[in-house]
C-alpha cells in the first residue's frame, strides 16, 4: 500500500510540475525573429526593448508588445478631392513606412499603423487641394515628395520613418477628359501650322538665295532648264512642254532696231492726208 501511495504522490508531483512548466515556460521564454523587437513592460512600467533571438521574461509580471521593423505598406483609399483650380478628381495613394524606434511606436501612439494611415489620408487631401490639375498630372514626383515630407515630419515623434508616398491613380470626370482631349488636339494643330509656316519660310529663303546665285551666273539657269527637261523626258508621257526663256524673246526684239512698228490702218490714214494737200 505504501508503495502504491508513493507512486501516486510521485505521479501527482510529476503532473503538477509538467502543468506548471507548460504554463510558465511560454511566459518565461520568447523567441523573436530578426525583424522583430519586444517592448517589455514590468508591472506596467517600461523596462527595455529586447530582441531578436531568445529573451527571458518574469512570468505574469513582464508583458511585451511585438513590433515589426520591416517596411509596411498602407493603401490610402480612393477619395474625392477638389483641386486648386476647382476640378473634382478621385485620387488614391500608397504609403511605405517602417518603425525605427519600437519604444516610441508603442508608447507614443496607440495604434501606429492606423494612425499613420489616417494621417496619410488627410495629408493627401490637403496637398492635392493646394495644387492645380496640370501640376498634379505633370509634376507627380513633386506632389509625392511634399506628401512624404509632411507625413514624415508628423510621425517622427512616433518613431516612424515614412520611406515614400506614391499617388497611384488620378481619375478625372468624363467631361474633363473630353476637354483635355480637345485641348491636346488643338495644341497639335497649332504646332503643325507653326511647323508648316516655318518650312515655307525656310523654303522661301532658299529660293531667294538660289535666285541671287542664278542672277550672278546666267549659265546656271540654262543648266537648270536642261535638268528639268531631263526629268520630264524620263516620264512615260506623249508630249513635252518646253518653256521659252525670256532672253530668247528679247533677242528677237532687238532685230527690228528702234523703229516702231506702224499698223496698216495708221499707214492708210497717212496716205489719204497727202492726196488732199495735192
Amino acid at each position: 500500500m505504501e508503495n502504491g501511495e508513493g507512486l501516486v504522490n510521485s505521479l501527482t508531483w510529476i503532473i503538477t510540475i509538467a502543468v506548471l512548466a507548460a504554463i510558465l515556460l511560454p511566459q518565461m521564454f520568447k523567441i523573436l525573429r530578426e525583424y522583430e523587437r519586444a517592448v517589455v513592460f514590468r508591472l506596467g512600467k517600461f523596462q527595455k526593448t529586447k530582441g531578436p533571438g531568445l529573451i527571458f521574461l518574469i512570468p505574469f509580471i513582464d508583458k511585451i508588445e511585438r513590433v515589426d521593423l520591416r517596411v509596411l505598406t498602407i493603401n490610402v483609399d480612393k477619395q474625392e478631392v477638389i483641386t486648386k483650380d476647382n476640378v473634382t478628381v478621385n485620387v488614391d495613394a500608397i504609403t511605405f513606412f517602417r518603425v525605427i524606434d519600437a519604444e516610441q511606436a508603442v508608447i507614443q501612439v496607440e495604434q501606429y499603423i492606423h494612425a499613420t494611415s489616417m494621417l496619410a489620408q488627410t495629408t493627401l487631401r490637403s496637398i492635392v487641394g493646394q495644387v492645380e490639375l496640370d501640376e498634379l498630372l505633370a509634376e507627380r514626383e513633386k506632389v509625392n515628395k511634399n506628401i512624404q515630407e509632411i507625413i514624415d515630419r508628423q510621425t517622427d515623434p512616433w518613431g516612424i520613418k515614412v520611406v515614400s508616398v506614391e499617388v497611384r491613380d488620378v481619375v478625372l470626370p468624363e467631361n474633363m477628359k473630353r476637354a483635355m482631349a480637345r485641348q491636346a488636339e488643338t495644341e497639335r494643330d497649332r504646332r503643325a501650322k507653326v511647323i508648316n509656316a516655318e518650312g515655307e519660310y525656310q523654303a522661301a529663303e532658299r529660293l531667294v538665295d538660289a535666285a541671287k546665285m542664278i542672277q550672278t551666273a546666267p549659265a546656271a539657269l540654262q543648266l537648270r532648264f536642261l535638268q528639268t527637261m531631263n526629268d520630264v523626258a524620263e516620264e512615260n508621257t506623249s508630249f513635252v512642254f518646253m518653256p521659252i526663256p525670256l532672253d530668247f524673246i528679247d533677242a528677237f526684239r532687238g532685230l527690228g532696231g528702234d523703229k516702231p512698228i506702224i499698223s496698216p490702218s495708221a499707214k492708210s490714214k497717212g496716205d489719204g492726208g497727202g492726196e488732199e494737200e495735192n
